[in-house]
């Protein structure tokens, strides 16, 4: 596996407080992981992920959003306190954000106000976005059709949407991303036939850890088990990743290692 692999979309601040800390951040680097997107989720967890990038600036890039299992929980000043690390943070991205219709007793109408806040001040100031989405990709596909894009591109991260959709969010600007989790029995006959549809230069891959955990025979670093009580993903899995999809595409393991990168490093600028 080629080194310098670039994991696009992880939740670092997760592991931050663990014992163990310091030796996952040596397994990760140890298995190749140059460069990782941490993505912030709720006010709470924006002070640890800049923190991380203060500490590691040559491993971290940061990215801050309010994600759409939380927008109904922010508070009167989560817009300034966003905005201030987004201005600390010049090469921070926006995310995680997007839409879900999956989770129970949402407000679409605030969903959709909140996600298109950050979404217009990622464009406004020139920064990738990191997009979940569930249940809504015709919706989110609809609601970008008249918004300005992020020149710089987007992410619809772990990529859930069928095949027929990508050619419309490819128009759209959007990049996909992998997860070690479409590893699984249950998931990899339909999701190989949706990535092999992704064109080669809006590959990208990512682990989620410490969620989106591959399947057993191809976890190289088990992870115990967090809070949760239930087995975590280790960042160092993303070299698993990049050699699932090098099978499902017909590369190497290396070809697929450095084209992701390339296609991350472009959108990142790291």
């Amino acid at each position: 596996m080629a080194s310098g692999l670039f994991d696009v979309h992880n939740h670092l601040q997760d592991f931050a407080a663990r014992p163990d800390f310091e030796k996952i951040i040596a397994e990760a680097r140890g298995a190749g992981v140059a460069r990782m997107v941490v993505n912030g989720s709720t006010e709470a967890d924006w002070p640890v992920v800049a923190a991380l990038a203060r500490r590691f600036p040559e491993l971290v890039v940061p990215a801050f959003g309010l994600h759409p299992w939380h927008v109904s929980k922010r508070t009167p000043a989560w817009r300034t306190t966003w905005e201030n690390l987004l201005r600390e943070f010049p090469g921070a991205a926006v995310g995680e954000v997007g839409l879900d219709r999956w989770i129970p007793d949402y407000d679409w109408d605030d969903q959709v106000a909140v996600f298109l806040e950050q979404w217009r001040v990622a464009v406004a100031t020139d920064r990738p976005v990191e997009v979940h989405c569930l249940k809504a990709f015709g919706h989110l596909e609809v609601l970008l059709r008249d918004e300005p894009k992020p020149a710089r591109g987007w992410i619809l991260h772990s990529y859930g949407g069928p095949a027929e959709m990508v050619p419309g969010f490819v128009k759209l600007g959007a990049s996909f991303s992998f997860s070690g989790y479409f590893l699984h029995p249950r998931k990899i006959e339909d999701r190989s036939a949706v990535f092999r549809a992704v064109p080669l230069e809006r590959l990208l891959i990512e682990t989620d850890a410490p969620d989106m955990a591959p399947p057993e025979g191809r976890r190289r670093f088990p992870c115990p088990a967090g809070e949760s009580g239930k087995p975590e993903n280790h960042p160092g899995n993303l070299a698993s990743v990049a050699a699932g999809l090098a099978e499902i595409l017909g590369m190497t393991p290396e070809a697929l290692g450095e084209l992701t990168t390339a296609n991350a490093r472009r959108m990142f600028g790291a």
